[in-house]
């Protein structure tokens, strides 16, 4: 009854921080990270393990808690996957892309090898990754925010796009090697579309339904749920069959914001020892951890920016270049997927969502103070207001 008590309290916690937040003209998503990077660990160390005696473990351990958790995680990852096969090639984006990843990548890759000696050649890999993910739906929300112009953000979201693409399908090949069994299961599943539609199988929500259905059993029985999305959605895409949500687009909103990320943020972060965590690192390898992600991605877009044409007279490498070092949402499941997977420790865990929280705030903090982080309409039906 006590673990009920304590998710029922979170779940209000994020609410009330969401509504504050819009108050003070943030995006919901920025609202939560700070509430679930800052808050959620005073209240752990603070009140829940003091005083209600429970640990991270027994509270993340009912059944009845995976199961929302693997529904939640479902939606989410389908969401973002959705967003990222919808990649239109354009050589410009191509050319913002290719050093905002390689960059980072490789300066994560560097970090893993020599600051953090104890990883596994995955984990080094999924460290690379991380350093150098884009957060797409928060990248979508400030480019409304600031009005920017039409041709100049579909550029900047065919280039985050891109990067993600390249760091869900790379993260899904590493975990596939460590377990190459799991691979065959969920390449079933996304070949499932072909004979389903040979068979004369036309509808969307049909096709769509099946593919939440089967992402939520791929993440309840730890097969490779990136590889199977990945695979799915590519296959509809080539059979010209379009996505649509299970459920109303307002519902689906509204589930997410209440429940979904929220549950997500906790069932991580409540996992984490915060004694061990802030003892996890020395000043060199934390201070590595949280400036360089920022600087190498940050150097990359810039590169990235000066290879490819301005996108419009008076363009700012800048300031887009901050934008492209957005985190949030993506960064998120990205983290909650490793920890999951045991391919990053808690400390670890923690320590890249103050990153994530830091370049998610600094296109408002860091010059741009006419940025308004509120929300925005969205471009296409299934794309989540994050």
């Amino acid at each position: 009854m006590t673990v009920f008590l304590f998710w029922a309290f979170a779940f209000v916690l994020f609410l009330v921080a969401s509504t504050v937040g819009k108050r003070l003209g943030l995006i919901p998503i920025v609202s939560q990270l700070l509430l679930a990077t800052l808050g959620l660990p005073l209240l752990m160390l603070f009140w829940v393990e003091p005083h209600w005696q429970l640990s991270g473990a027994e509270l993340v351990a009912p059944t009845w808690l995976r199961i929302m958790y693997g529904l939640g995680f479902a939606l989410l990852l389908g969401h973002i996957l959705t967003d990222v096969v919808e990649l239109r090639f354009d050589p410009q984006s191509l050319k913002i892309a290719l050093p905002s990843f390689l960059v980072p990548f490789a300066c994560g890759t560097a970090c893993a090898l020599f600051l953090l000696s104890e990883q596994t050649p995955v984990g080094t890999l999924a460290l690379g990754l991380v350093f150098a993910i884009t957060a797409i739906p928060v990248l979508y929300l400030y480019l409304q925010a600031i009005d920017y112009p039409v041709a100049a953000s579909r550029r900047l979201m065919q280039s985050a796009i891109l990067i993600d693409l390249l760091c869900w399908l790379l993260l899904g090949l590493g975990q596939g090697s460590l377990q190459p069994s799991t691979l065959i299961l969920p390449l079933l599943g996304a070949f499932l579309v072909l004979p389903l539609h040979a068979l004369g199988l036309r509808a969307p929500r049909a096709y769509s339904l099946l593919f939440f259905v089967l992402l939520f059993i791929c993440e309840h029985y730890r097969l490779n749920a990136l590889i199977f999305g990945i695979g799915y959605l590519a296959c509809l895409s080539r059979l010209e069959v379009p996505m649509c949500l299970p459920i109303p687009a307002l519902w689906n909103r509204r589930l997410q914001h209440t429940v979904a990320i929220p549950l997500i943020l906790t069932f991580g972060i409540v996992q984490i020892d915060i004694h061990q965590a802030l003892q996890g690192f020395d000043a060199l390898q934390l201070g590595a951890l949280l400036v360089l992600p920022i600087v190498s991605k940050l150097l990359g877009n810039w590169l990235g920016l000066s290879w490819a044409t301005p996108s419009f007279v008076g363009a700012s490498k800048w300031r887009e270049s901050l934008l492209l070092n957005i985190r949030g949402l993506s960064e998120i499941i990205f983290l909650n997927l490793l920890l999951q997977q045991q391919l990053i420790s808690p400390a670890l865990y923690f320590a890249l969502m103050l990153m994530s929280l830091v370049a998610t705030l600094m296109p408002a903090l860091a010059g741009l103070h006419r940025i308004p982080l509120t929300t925005a309409p969205t471009p296409r039906r299934h794309h989540a207001e994050h």
